[in-house]
């Protein structure tokens, strides 16, 4: 009989983030290598498509912020506490679990009551970011006991990069239980294909989150600086996040009308923006915590053809400056906004975007990396 996998995170499919992706191409993964796949995940946003063909995905409807995330304690608590029993009652041979960390103390106690392996997937470490940003310290010791814990009851700790490692180790996370799988997008939904319906147009697309942790902000004053050069120039802000609404007005006051927000997106909508874009922005801000982070954002919208701006800390910076991807700025106004006006003035041609595209495709396909995972599964089971 086929082992069973149940997956448990706030984030799914269709949902647009990483967490989202990664965990939908592991599901996926896990069914094409014979495993029996089952999804404890939340009801999505209202208006979201939802296509769980050949998954079992069990969905849970739980409290929103105003950007429409589950972010926050009271939002994650909405899922955790139902969590604890729709855990307790589905049978499975090991779980994977996501941060936050009060999802994982629920999944760690639900598995120690029932005996199954669980491994932790960890795309960041929660009470490094928390410290980061200036969390009480007392919280701050809370959670590093709590994530503590939890890492160390898992069979197996997944990291998506060198810098997340390195934050487990000093945790106290055995090396030898810590896999780096790396970081992909899906190169499916987020692809470069040329016909005659593209029109090239003179934008900048921001796609995705919009936190403290990114700094879009810097997007929007960067802007401001080269709007009156380029009048028939738009910077696209697509995606959801506590800094939309100071965004907004930030927006109106610099550049009135040339500035669009739009929801949440499906991946192919996404996919259609960077497909024409003049470039596509992605950025992590200094000293908030996440120096690690690894801008997904930057592999969807190169997957599709886009060159990127990228600002700020992280490895994405040094990929895309060592890879020829775009342009990669110190976190200053001025600079993001020279390299906005080259973008608006070099517009890429096809044959660029499709050697962006298949850069990633080789690189950094998320199909790769849900393999990688399988493999953790299959040496521990």
């Amino acid at each position: 009989m086929s082992q069973r996998i149940t997956i448990v995170s706030r984030l799914f499919r269709p949902e647009a983030g990483a967490a989202a992706y990664r965990l939908g191409a592991l599901a996926d993964e896990l069914v094409a290598q014979g495993y029996r796949v089952r999804v404890l995940t939340t009801v999505p946003p209202e208006g979201a498509r939802i296509d769980d063909a050949g998954l079992d995905v069990r969905r849970w409807p739980v409290l929103r912020d105003k950007g429409g995330n589950v972010r926050g304690y009271v939002q994650y608590l909405s899922y955790d506490i139902p969590l604890f029993f729709r855990l307790l009652f589905t049978k499975s041979d090991a779980v994977v679990v996501e941060p936050p960390t009060t999802t994982g103390v629920v999944s760690r106690i639900v598995c120690a009551l029932t005996r199954t392996p669980y491994f932790h997937y960890s795309a960041d470490v929660v009470s490094t970011a928390a410290e980061g940003i200036g969390v009480n310290r007392t919280v701050v010791r809370v959670l590093k006991l709590l994530e503590r814990w939890v890492l160390n009851g898992a069979r197996h700790t997944i990291a998506v990069s060198d810098g997340v490692k390195k934050d487990l180790l000093s945790l106290g996370v055995p090396e030898d239980r810590i896999t780096v799988v790396g970081v992909g997008i899906d190169t499916t939904r987020f692809d470069f294909a040329p016909n005659d319906e593209q029109v090239p147009a003179k934008k900048l697309v921001y796609g995705g989150t919009m936190s403290e942790i990114h700094g879009a902000e810097i997007f929007v004053r960067a802007f401001s600086k080269v709007a009156d050069k380029h009048p028939d120039a738009t910077l696209l802000m697509i995606g959801q996040g506590v800094d939309v609404p100071m965004l907004k007005d930030l927006a109106a006051d610099l550049a009135p009308g040339q500035v669009e927000f739009r929801p949440p997106q499906s991946a192919e909508h996404l996919s259609d923006e960077f497909a024409t874009a003049s470039a596509a922005l992605a950025s992590v801000k200094p000293g908030v915590g996440y120096d690690f982070a690894f801008a997904t954002k930057a592999l969807s919208s190169l997957s599709a053809g886009a060159p990127v701006i990228y600002t700020g800390v992280g490895p994405m910076a040094s990929i895309i400056r060592d890879n020829d991807l775009g342009w990669t700025v110190e976190w200053d106004d001025t600079a993001v906004s020279e390299a906005m006006d080259k973008a608006l003035t070099d517009h890429p041609d096809t044959a660029r975007r499709v050697a962006l595209s298949r850069w990633v495709e080789h690189h950094h396909s998320l199909q790769t990396v849900a393999a990688h995972t399988v493999d953790v599964f299959n040496q521990e089971q």
